[in-house]
Order: C-alpha cells, then structure tokens, then sequence
C-alpha cells in the first residue's frame, strides 16, 4: 500500500516509521525543511519538503496513485483542505484526517473526508469509562452517523433491576444490543431479565441521551 502523510510532526513521524516497518510503501510531506532533514537522518529518504495543501505537491507525492493520503499537521484546517485536494483533484482512494477539535467531524465527513482521528475524543472516552459507574458510558461513534454506542451499569436499587426487557421503557430510536453479566456476553430477548450488575450496552443518538439515561438510571 502507497501512503502518504501530510505532516512530519511527532503523530507524522511516528505513524510513517510504524507504516514502514509493516512494509508500507511510504511518503512524508513536511514542510518545514529542518524538520523533513530530520525525519530523512532517521527514517531514510522517503521524505518530501513542501506544503502538502498544494496540488503541485501532491501531484509531486504522487497523490495519484495513494491507496491512502493522512493528514496529521496540527491544524484542521489545513488537515482538510489536503485531504479535499486529495480527494477531488487526484482522486486518493481514501484520505483520513487528523482533528484537534471534535466538533470538526461533523463537516468533515460532509465534505467527502473518509474518517477522522480526534485524540480529544480518544482521551475522553477513557476518561469517561473511569467515571463512578452510574454515568452513561460514551464507547464509540459510529463513523458518518449520530449513532453511538454507550454503556450502563444496573447498580443496587436500580428501577429496572429486575425487570424484562420488554418492561423497560426506552426513547426511540434506541436500543440494547448485548449485556454483559458476569463473565457471559447476552444478545437479549424482549423477555430477559435485567439483573444487578449487569452492564448494558445500548445504541442510541445524541439526541436521546438523555432520555436514555433517565429509563436505564433514573437520572
């Protein structure tokens, strides 16, 4: 696989050092020249000066035949208009961006950028997931969607512990896909019951929320 990365900082650097030792075919742009001189000392000449968000240099990158183009700069917008470039002048099977600011998802992926990697996000997750555990888990989203996946934790005194799914009364669109009891992973029916300690792990939109987290933890 062809690959280039747009931006030869440390997430650059190190993403294109793990792409060759798996054998990747690899290409840095940086536009910074110490900094490509740099890269070139340690990972050998697979790297290229220039502003990855001109078309002349990624036509130079060979942004033609890239099975995949990542744009990892520090600064989103650049990251998009790289991979838009990518995209639509050259025709890059796949772009990925990197985002500092989550809310950016959204427009990225409506204009055209395949997927896009947010550390916040990343962080916050497993933040999230160390909170007390009657808060609603954040897990994932589901990419190009407002379908996220999250987790419930059924404490003592709960006011579904004990109940049948199908007696729960949970916001549309929503939906509890697995529990996870004990050491046992459950795909429910509408008529299995919901126990103390079960973990259950639900996919909702962000809009219902809150509504969920008032039917599964009466907050």
């Amino acid at each position: 696989m062809y690959v280039i990365v747009a931006g030869g900082g440390k997430v650059g650097f190190y993403l294109a050092k793990e792409l060759v030792e798996h054998g990747h075919e690899v290409l840095v742009v940086e536009s910074d020249a110490r900094r490509a001189a740099e890269i070139e000392a340690q990972l050998g000449s697979i790297v290229m000066c220039g502003p990855a968000d001109e078309a002349r240099v990624l036509r130079d990158a060979g942004a033609e035949r890239a099975d995949l183009v990542c744009a990892v700069t520090g600064d989103d917008e650049d990251n998009l208009v790289i991979c838009q470039v990518a995209k639509a002048r050259f025709h890059a099977s796949r772009v990925i961006a990197r985002i500092n600011n989550p809310k950016n998802a959204e427009i990225f992926h409506k204009l055209g950028i395949d997927d896009t990697v947010s550390a916040t996000d990343v962080v916050l997750s497993v933040i999230e997931q160390e909170l007390p555990r009657q808060h609603l888990i954040p897990l994932l989203r589901l990419r190009h969607t407002d379908v996220e996946v999250v987790e419930a934790i059924v404490e003592e005194g709960s006011t579904i512990a004990g109940r049948r799914l199908r007696d729960v009364a949970l916001p549309k669109p929503c939906t509890i896909a697995v529990i996870l009891r004990d050491d046992a992973v459950i795909f429910p029916e509408p008529d299995t019951p919901i126990l103390i300690g079960d973990a259950l792990i639900a996919f909702t939109t962000s809009e219902n929320e809150g509504p969920l987290r008032k039917a599964l933890l009466g907050e």
